[in-house]
């Protein structure tokens, strides 16, 4: 991982104070704004690497259906200096992130909560800028005249290694239909010194009315405004046959072998929809892990299926079992597409947990989770 000096930190960072040089960029598709600034790439701090940092800043604001075609909305402050710019084709958006000290956990890397903290930044910032609505919802036009909002359905995550303490990581992210109910969004996570895959996610979102919290088909005006900014053919972050993020996740029976019991979600978990973020739910399931797989092994990957929304007033209990495979390459997983390395060919190296979460009065579901550890890197 390339480990940045503060000065080369303060460099990145005040990216978007720096020049704008070389030639306006068109965006195909769109018409060019008129009386634009120069163009968007700026570099910062060559000797770092041999291309060295390029704080990447989006020139197009915000472009959506509401706008109309060939319209371009005046860019932000937080555009300018946000590290991050669709492709040229506008179907997919990268952004580059410097790991924080307060992001990383006990081994010294970032936290699997950091990572998905990021994944959904990333997300966030793509809606933004596609146009899509700023009240952290990322719904279209005719999504808001309806009331209708996009939920986490599921959530998988693979890391192959965890980003350190001012590592700068690349997150490229893009969205796509999922069935009649649905959509997708894709993730690849890069090192940028080196341009290696060091994780991959995929998650499953579904259409709900937010007045009655009923699920609800997606039409097909909520479909066009959403999938102009898709790539034109499928991609998959997970395009191996039976890859482990296409798995279903069985119910974990009591008695479990592991839990923790009356856990008590804080204001902080809430989000804009005042109702548990999604992040936090990974934080409970590994509150049941039992400690000596926490001291030995690594988080490498957690699947979440969600079945219902936990609010502030929940008690939560946090249920894990061991899950025994029978098929070797169940556990090991990825077998080194995509740019992801390929999974160790010693089963021994790795556990598999079934978890629950349940609210604790009536038992309800709140999501079941599946993760598979390997063993720590010798140091």
């Amino acid at each position: 991982m390339m480990k940045l000096s503060c000065n080369a930190v303060d460099q990145i960072h005040g990216g978007a104070q720096c020049r704008f040089l070389g030639p306006q960029k068109r965006r195909p598709g769109y018409a060019p704004r008129r009386k634009v600034a120069p163009a968007s790439v700026v570099p910062c701090g060559s000797s770092l690497t041999k291309k060295g940092i390029v704080a990447v800043v989006s020139d197009r604001g915000a472009v959506g259906a509401e706008n109309g075609p060939g319209r371009v909305e005046p860019m932000s402050l937080a555009d300018r200096l946000r590290q991050g710019s669709l492709a040229e084709d506008g179907k997919s958006y990268k952004e580059c992130f410097i790991v924080r000290s307060y992001e990383v956990g006990m081994n010294k890397t970032a936290t699997v909560e950091t990572i998905a903290n990021l994944l959904q930044e990333v997300g966030c910032n793509h809606a933004q800028v596609v146009g899509f609505s700023t009240d952290g919802f990322a719904t279209t036009t005719t999504m808001r005249k309806l009331h209708l909002i996009w939920v986490t359905a599921r959530m998988h995550i693979e890391i192959y290694k965890y980003p350190a303490w001012s590592d700068v990581v690349e997150i490229e992210t893009w969205c796509q239909g999922e069935g009649r109910i649905g959509t997708r969004r894709d993730w690849i996570i890069k090192d940028y010194a080196t341009g290696k895959v060091i994780g991959r996610a995929t998650s499953k979102w579904v259409m709900m009315n937010q007045d009655t919290r009923r699920l609800q088909k997606v039409t097909d005006d909520v479909r066009e405004e959403h999938l102009v900014f898709a790539p034109r053919e499928l991609r998959l972050a997970f395009p191996e046959p039976n890859n482990s993020s296409l798995k279903k996740i069985a119910k974990l029976e009591d008695p479990a072998e592991y839990s923790r019991l009356g856990l008590v979600p804080r204001r902080a978990d809430l989000d804009m929809n005042q109702h548990v973020n999604n992040v936090t739910y990974i934080g409970w399931v590994l509150e049941s892990m039992p400690q000596e797989v926490i001291d030995s092994h690594e988080l490498q990957t957690i699947t979440l299926d969600y079945r219902r929304e936990c609010q502030q007033d929940d008690l939560v209990d946090s249920l894990t079992n061991v899950e025994h495979v029978e098929n070797a390459e169940a556990i090991l997983g990825s077998k080194g597409t995509n740019g992801s390395p390929a999974a160790s060919e010693n089963r021994n190296d790795y556990r598999q947990f079934l978890h629950l979460l349940r609210i604790s009065g009536d038992g309800s579901e709140i999501n079941r989770g599946r993760t598979v550890w390997r063993k720590k890197p010798a140091r």
